[in-house]
């Protein structure tokens, strides 16, 4: 027992060790890469280059050729970029986003280090205005010579000097135009998450949460309807473990009083509410009658509907004798490792860190502090938790195989190209690709999400504004490229 002790306490310590070597490295070159570029070729001061650059540095450029030795490259870049800075400046920028650094070791002992990742370049031609050169892919190799990093190889390639970026679809990805485009479009707080590899890479939060106070990192964000595949998911496991049934009558475990008499209620079944197939209204007070009713017989047509999600959290409540947040914390927050993640407000969390919501005027809402779990609304979360819950999503994580195929399947059709699954709405790209997604929409806030099973990417988008959805067409375009563009001509009627 000692042994097995000591062995599973050494693998918690290997583990813990390497993570923070790997972030120790990540920031070690990320530092070395400031010092390159935004020190030296950005500003032709090239005396930090004697002690960088590594005596047989190599580089290889896709249109520049080969260049040969630490001195042939200080020499190319004095006489030909910096030959005559009064007159020409070149200027590279790192895409947010798009670093990454793997780690080379020996006998557990790092040498080395690989970093890769996009980078863009502008020129400035004297009297006029900048202008965007390039855009290319670059590795670089750096050493550790002497106890110091040094850069050994350098790979730039894949120049794209006719397909500029386009400038409002990439406004995210220079800080200070994000500031302008949030004020001038009356959103205080944007938050941004990136998923490649099926791994989160990015977050980033900009703007204030409220007035004066600059939005942190982990700031909560009220995200409305993107509570609803949270409940999806968690029906969803524990249909996968044998403890809840896709296609059981909900009234075996509750029968909302409003429709006693109707015998329809029989018929409601869990596949129906997470496809949006009840029948109900989205909310019992746009019903005439403001009471529950059936507007269609379960199971016959699409009908977005909140009502229903707390149909079956009542069910499930009445069937496991939990709470909603209960059963959630059990079977998603807690295995999924979602410590930031709230169905309501009950004192646990910071919220000096929630991002108030504002209406088209820039006025704040009053904050709607709710006190019991909602199924359809009003869970309160981080980019990073949401970002951890989507990849576990992407995963299958908690789901079965049979189940898996299930939430993918076109249940109902609501437009060419769009479907509804269970829990999410989907979109039929072209070869076959297709992509997850579901949004927010309350005062103050306007949510939604992406994500795309067979590509392993995703992308998040939280906002506390009324006008928040402005940014979802340039966010789309700007992370999404052609897929992003074939989402929004779905949405438009065009495919």
């Amino acid at each position: 027992m000692k042994r097995i002790t000591l062995i599973l306490v050494s693998s918690i310590l290997f583990f813990f060790t390497a993570n923070a070597q790997t972030d120790n490295l990540f920031k070690a070159i990320q530092g070395q890469d400031s010092i390159m570029f935004n020190i030296t070729f950005n500003t032709c001061d090239l005396g930090p280059l004697e002690e960088l650059v590594s005596e047989n540095f190599e580089f290889y450029h896709d249109k520049g050729g080969i260049t040969m030795g630490k001195r042939a490259f200080i020499n190319s870049l004095k006489n030909g970029l910096c030959a005559h800075p009064e007159r020409y400046q070149s200027r590279r920028e790192l895409v947010k986003g798009s670093m990454e650094v793997y780690p080379l070791a020996k006998d557990g002992v790092i040498y080395g280090a690989i970093q890769s990742g996009r980078h863009r370049f502008y020129e400035t031609n004297k009297g006029q205005p900048e202008r965007f050169a390039s855009i290319a892919r670059f590795t670089h190799l750096w050493l550790l010579e002497a106890g110091k990093w040094r850069f050994a190889r350098g790979l730039s390639f894949d120049h794209q000097t006719t397909d500029a970026p386009d400038k409002e679809a990439n406004t995210f990805e220079n800080e200070e135009g994000i500031k302008q485009w949030l004020a001038q479009n009356h959103i205080p707080a944007l938050g941004v998450g990136i998923i490649r590899e099926g791994k989160l890479k990015e977050i980033n939060v900009y703007g204030e949460i409220k007035k004066g106070e600059t939005a942190p990192y982990n700031a909560l964000f009220n995200v409305a309807s993107l509570t609803k595949p949270v409940v999806a998911i968690l029906t969803l496991r524990l249909v996968s473990a044998g403890k809840w049934k896709l296609d059981e009558p909900l009234a075996n475990y509750w029968i909302d009083p409003d429709l006693k008499n109707d015998p329809r209620h029989a018929q409601l079944t869990t596949r129906h509410v997470l496809s949006h197939q009840t029948g109900f209204p989205n909310w019992r007070r746009n019903h005439p009658t403001q009471k529950l009713a059936f507007n269609s017989d379960p199971g016959t047509a699409y009908g977005y509907s909140g009502e229903g999600l707390e149909y079956l959290r009542k069910a499930l409540e009445k069937k496991f004798k939990k709470s909603l947040d209960q059963l959630a914390k059990e079977w998603v927050l807690e295995p999924i490792g979602m410590k930031d993640t709230h169905f309501y407000w009950d004192g646990s969390f910071d919220e000096s860190r929630f991002a108030v919501g504002y209406n088209t005027q820039g006025i704040p809402y009053n904050i709607n502090k709710t006190t019991t779990p909602n199924a359809a609304d009003d869970l309160v979360t981080t980019i990073e938790d949401y970002g951890k819950f989507l990849v576990s999503v992407l995963n299958n994580e908690g789901l079965s195989k049979a189940v898996a195929e299930e939430m993918v399947k076109h249940q109902v059709k609501t437009k060419e190209n769009k479907y509804f699954g269970l829990g999410w709405e989907m979109y039929e790209l072209a070869n076959g690709d297709y992509a997850l997604s579901h949004g927010g929409a309350d005062e103050g806030v306007k949510t939604l999400v992406f994500i795309f099973p067979k590509t392993r990417e995703g992308l998040l988008i939280f906002t506390n504004a009324d006008d928040g959805y402005k940014a979802y067409d340039l966010l789309v375009k700007s992370y999404l490229k052609d897929k992003g563009k074939q989402i929004i001509d779905i949405e438009m009627g065009k495919k």
